[in-house]
């Protein structure tokens, strides 16, 4: 098992075969995403988002989305948007393996803080980055928005 990049440090994705199939397994963390799943990536791209994925042979095992960026509460925060692995996966090192990976290209980028939001529900994976030195920094407060 291994880490693959899919997307350059200019944000642009270098590995469209692999894209498409990590769609499935991101899926299973965000049912919501679109229909055309490569052109709603290229949208979180062109905002800031970049991926990696981790492959067992031809099989993408987990995916992870993230961004670095300054802001004036963290200084230089690398944050991951999402950190899944397949169902039949769990618990054999794919997680690990991304965190691991995106921990070391956030400190490459010199940032200060590492960060992640994780559902209220998610325990197992709660119990993860608990296991792996992660822990609740503060709440995340949301209000959907109507924009009618």
């Amino acid at each position: 098992m291994r880490a693959l990049r899919l997307t350059d440090d200019n944000r642009q994705l270098i590995e469209p075969a692999w894209l498409a199939r990590a769609e499935a397994v991101h899926r299973e963390l965000r049912p919501q995403l679109a229909a055309d799943y490569a052109a709603q990536m290229a949208g979180i791209f062109a905002d800031g988002g970049e991926m990696v994925v981790a492959i067992e042979g031809e099989t993408v095992v987990g995916v992870a989305v993230y961004r670095c960026y300054r802001d004036t509460f963290s200084g230089t925060k690398f944050y991951v948007d999402d950190l899944v692995t397949t169902e039949a996966q769990r618990s054999r090192g794919a997680g690990k393996l991304l965190l691991d990976w995106l921990q070391q290209d956030a400190c490459r980028r010199g940032a200060s803080n590492f960060i992640l939001d994780s559902g209220t529900q998610r325990e197992r994976a709660h119990r993860f980055y608990f296991r792996e030195g992660l822990g609740i920094a503060c709440f995340n407060f949301r209000k959907p928005l109507s924009n009618d």
